[in-house]
């Protein structure tokens, strides 16, 4: 079994000791080993890949609203704090700002709609390229004309 994989089974615990322990030896060793951490993404930090790194951060984000709306919403004790969104003794503002809630959750819809109408676009449009390209290059089978 490659070490990689041993110290993947022990988790971020394994990896830090053995960088510790490279730069106790040799600091150069040490550094390699930490570039190699981050850089292979065992730290569970740096680079996601691209566009992914931002659909993975707006993901996050998204389960975070969920997870507020859910509190906002009642689903815990109510009077708690988040929870059942207790009255503020104002019936004015209470109704003002559950229209503000309403309005800011139908633009984060629209919004999300919008991105994902977006995304197909660009898929479409990369997609009919491809097949232009591909209708476009000669066939394989035919010999070449010389």
């Amino acid at each position: 079994m490659p070490i990689t994989a041993k110290l993947d089974e022990y988790g971020k615990p394994a990896w830090i000791a053995l960088i510790v322990l490279g730069f106790m030896v040799f600091w150069p060793l040490g550094l390699a080993i930490l570039a190699y951490t981050i850089w292979s993404g065992r730290m569970g930090c740096g680079y996601y890949g691209g566009s992914d790194r931002w659909q993975h951060k707006m993901d996050r984000m998204q389960r975070k609203m969920d997870w507020m709306r859910a509190r906002m919403s009642g689903d815990s004790a109510p009077g708690t704090f988040w929870g059942g969104a207790p009255s503020s003794g104002n019936r004015a503002f209470d109704e003002y700002r559950s229209e503000t809630l309403k309005r800011l959750e139908d633009e984060q819809r629209e919004f999300k709609d919008f991105l994902e109408r977006l995304r197909f676009a660009k898929d479409k449009t990369e997609f009919d390229a491809f097949m232009a390209e591909r209708r476009n290059r000669p066939p394989a089978d035919s010999p070449p004309q010389g």
